[in-house]
This record gives C-alpha cells, structure tokens and sequence, in this order.
C-alpha cells in the first residue's frame, strides 16, 4: 500500500543522505514537505543537507550513524519517532563499493563493502519495519542498482551486495503478505549510471582513473523515481533507460549481454589517469553534501555507442528467441 499520509505530513527516514542521490533524495523530500530523518557518517555534511531541507520547506533531523551498527541503526529509528512521532518511510540507500579485480580487492575491503551494502539494508528494514507497522502501513525502499539484475567487471562486492538486496527485498515482501501485514510496501529502485561522488569515492584498485560508465543520468532522477515509489509503490522501478534496457537484454539473452557488458565497462569504466591504490570511503567518510560527482561530460559521450550496444543485444536476443522457437518446432515433429 502506499503511504497513510501525504508526503507533506509524511515521516520519511533517509541513510547515505550525505551526498550524491541520498541528499538529492532528502531535497526532493523537503520541497514537497516532509520531515526527514537524516543518517550518515558524515555529521557535518548532514547538517548542511538539513539546513537546506528547511530552507525548502521540509523539517529536519540529524542522526549520525553507521549502517553496519545495527545498535545505532535502531537509535536512529527511535530518534526519528521520537522527534516526529512516527515513521512513514524508510529509505535504504547507504553504499560504498571497493573496484578491481575480484582476487584483487582485499578481503577487509570486501567484507566492509558487503557489511554497509547488504547488512546496512538488513539492519534498516529491522529497525523499519515494527515503526510502518505502528503508522498503519508505509513504504520501505531499498535503492539497489541495475547491478542488482546484470553484472559488471571489477564491481564483484558491488554486485553481491546488490543482487542481494534484491533478493532480501523480494523475500520480506512474501513474508509480510502471508503474515498479515501487507499494509507494508517494500520497494527496490534500479538506477543506471549515475552522476554523484560515488565513483571518486570508491576504493581503487585498477591502477586506474575510475569514471561512471555512459550514459550518466543525474541524481534527481533517481530522487524522483523514489518519490514516486512512496507515492505508488511496486515491486521495482528503474531510474533511466539504459537501467531498463540492460535488465530486457539480460533477461532476454543473459550470455550475450553478459558478455556485451564486460566489453561495454571494460572500455568506459576507466578513465585516461592513473591512480594508485585506495580504500576511498570505504573505512572512512569523505562526504560533503554535494549531489554531482562532477560528470555532466559523460551524460552524452558516446550514447552511440552505447545505442549501437542495445541495438545489438536486443538484435541478437530476438534472433536467439527465434532460434529456440524453430528448435521447438522441429523437436516436435
């Protein structure tokens, strides 16, 4: 169901609301009014996210917290009932990422990428859901990635943690539907590539310059995809179309577009520079409430590239179907 409440009576709980499509998310939410709690790690870039949610209407609220203490995730929802009496939504959206090769990136990095992904998720929907419960019914969302239906090289702890939430997600929604509470909607967002700090923050090891794969969409597109979700929930909703073609070319011919994507990312996830190694935000916060990543450039680079690459997988998927489809035929004579 969707929200008891409109958005501008609405209780709305944010994390990685600090930068990129968390402080975009929390700015959308305060023009239409809400109150939003905010967490992160970055105290002093939350409060610059707040101050702005108030001078656009919305109310406010600060919480310091790291997703993967599951202690201070669940302060973070009592604060936020305690200061607004209650919790409307709850927006998974915290994330960092550690990039390189899969038996390159080391171990403490992976594991911290899949404790603030994936754990950082558990530990919300927990501390979420007793609270939309109390309201009478809310909106939880997860913001995945399309990596949380395709996959792309050097993202291996990425995209674990992604199809995980993905899966998480789907599990919950048929828990709390046979167990009488499906007054509760969960949600999970797929962005495409999107125009934030996130790829200047995460951990590096290619030896490489890293930069967004094109075509990069900004980040209020995903803050308004999330608006709408808690509007009129679903099951899934992409944010930018090139989300929306991969996932049809991965369903439709998942070798191919396997393939096609690691020859795609091979050639545009790096850029001309070369970097020496780092963990990035990954064990350290680094945020400064800035939205951009700074990107715009890639927005339109190479989209006949990439046109070329979906005309061509969904080309070869429709071949591929009716290559199956004259197989059956003959099989059946």
């Amino acid at each position: 169901m969707a929200l008891t409440r409109t958005l501008d009576d609405a209780v709305v709980v944010l994390t990685g609301a600090s930068s990129g499509i968390g402080t975009a998310t929390a700015y959308a939410l305060a023009r239409r009014g809400a109150a939003v709690a905010l967490a992160a790690r970055s105290e002093d870039a939350l409060e610059r996210v707040a101050a702005r949610c108030r001078e656009l209407g919305g109310q406010a609220l600060v919480v310091p917290t790291d997703v993967t203490d599951p202690v201070a995730v669940e302060i973070l929802a009592a604060r936020a009932a305690e200061e607004f009496g209650r919790i409307d939504a709850w927006i998974n959206n915290a994330a960092v990422s550690a990039v390189g090769l899969f038996d390159e990136i080391p171990v403490r990095e992976f594991r911290r990428v899949l404790e603030v992904n994936l754990l950082g998720t558990v530990h919300g929907m927990r501390a979420a859901l007793p609270y939309l419960a109390a309201a009478g019914g809310g909106v939880l969302v997860n913001n995945a990635s399309v990596l949380a239906e395709v996959a792309m090289p050097y993202q291996s702890a990425y995209n674990a943690t992604k199809h995980g939430i993905r899966g998480l997600a789907d599990t919950v929604r048929q828990e709390l539907r046979l167990t009488g509470r499906g007054n509760v909607s969960v949600c999970t967002v797929l962005p495409a590539s999107i125009d934030t700090p996130f790829f200047r923050h995460a951990a590096n090891h290619t030896g490489r310059e890293l930069v967004p794969p094109p075509p990069v969409y900004p980040p209020e597109l995903v803050a308004e995809t999330i608006v709408r979700v808690l509007r009129r929930p679903r099951r899934e909703a992409y944010a930018g179309g090139a989300a929306r073609l991969l996932g049809a070319q991965w369903r439709l011919a998942p070798a191919l577009a396997e393939r096609a994507l690691g020859w795609y990312v091979h050639r545009t996830q790096f850029g001309p520079a070369g970097r020496p190694d780092s963990a990035g935000n990954v064990f350290a916060a680094d945020a400064a409430a800035r939205r951009d990543g700074g990107w715009h450039g890639r927005r339109r680079q190479l989209v006949r590239m990439t046109t070329a690459f979906g005309l061509a997988a969904a080309g070869t998927a429709v071949g591929t179907m009716a290559a199956r489809a004259r197989r059956s035929r003959t099989e059946r004579r």
